[in-house]
């Protein structure tokens, strides 16, 4: 069974880090809880533009601490599946690079020939999809799970992975 895996807020948690990123720039105290339903610019809207601009800093991608969980359940998870890493990275110039250094440090079981680093996820076929965007999810001919982000709280109409001890719970 081929199982495809996201990188961004399912592997690496993009979210803090542009969280934190703009707290240390502005002062400010945001938190994931007061984001919840939304992505963090729509907090602060008056920051788009900067928030925006995390995705073009060089180490954005490379910095990333991996979603609690994930480094485990993943290493069962390639025992019994084929599985693939399938990430957008094409958008960002640093991202290629940055996301396949970071594979390298925290999921070195995962083969380079098993990275996916693309600019849409339409393409991909095999039987399960985990990723954070439903609109990736709505192409995929096999079973779709939508892990849990701050941003997709109230997305409805696929399975949903709160954390990764769940995805255990519904793969291994």
């Amino acid at each position: 069974m081929t199982l495809f895996v996201d990188m961004d807020e399912v592997l690496a948690d993009t979210y803090g880090a542009h969280i934190s990123r703009y707290n240390s720039r502005f002062g400010a105290s945001l938190t994931k809880e007061q984001c919840m339903g939304g992505e963090v610019w729509q907090q602060v809207p008056e920051h788009r533009e900067r928030i925006w601009e995390h995705y073009f800093e060089p180490g954005f991608f490379r910095n990333l601490d991996p979603i609690a969980g994930s480094q485990e359940v993943l290493r069962e998870l390639a025992e019994k599946y084929q599985v693939y890493i399938a990430s957008a990275a094409m958008q960002f110039p640093n991202s290629l690079i940055e996301k396949h250094q970071w594979l390298d440090e925290h999921f070195p079981f995962i083969h380079w020939r098993n990275r996916i680093l693309l600019g849409d996820k339409h393409i991909l076929r095999g039987d399960v999809l985990i990723d954070d965007r439903s609109h990736n999810l709505e192409t995929f001919h096999g079973r779709s799970i939508l892990f849990t982000s701050p941003h997709n709280i109230h997305t409805t109409g696929y399975e949903r992975a709160d954390s990764w001890a769940e995805v255990a719970d519904l793969l291994v």
